[in-house]
């Protein structure tokens, strides 16, 4: 997908239309749409390459969890960051780590990028502290 705002929106179509595809919307819909879109934002607004480079989704179920994946090309690590009360950016992270079961990030194979990745139970909404490393998924 380009590397563009507007990927986000078409992001979580396909995520909605590959849950839906296999019964599961109405387990992960919400949370998930929600946990992606931080997800591919901070790779869209964050992510310091070029232009023209491009981002990757993935997405995996299994019978008790949902795989999100976002693989871009940056180098910078996704960190969450204090944000202070009237700031408009700064909690996509504590968002996903709130959301997700476990979340995280590894290097892409071949060695340019990152893959960040979420990890997400039927009914989130109730995760856990989300504190990153624990599964390479």
């Amino acid at each position: 997908m380009p590397r563009h705002r507007t990927s986000v929106p078409i992001a979580r179509r396909l995520l909605r239309d590959f849950l839906t595809g296999l019964n599961a919307r109405q387990h992960y819909g919400d949370s998930a749409e929600l946990v992606l879109g931080e997800l591919l934002t901070n790779a869209v607004l964050h992510a310091r390459t070029p232009r023209e480079r491009q981002v990757f989704v993935r997405f995996g179920l299994t019978a008790s969890h949902l795989l999100v994946e976002v693989h871009d090309a940056g180098r910078g690590l996704p960190l969450p960051r204090p944000a202070g009360v009237d700031s408009e950016c700064g909690r996509g992270l504590l968002l996903v780590a709130r959301l997700a079961v476990d979340w995280g990030w590894r290097a892409r194979e071949g060695g340019i990028g990152k893959t960040v990745w979420a990890l997400l139970a039927p009914e989130t909404g109730q995760g856990g502290p989300g504190c990153g490393a624990g599964v390479q998924a």
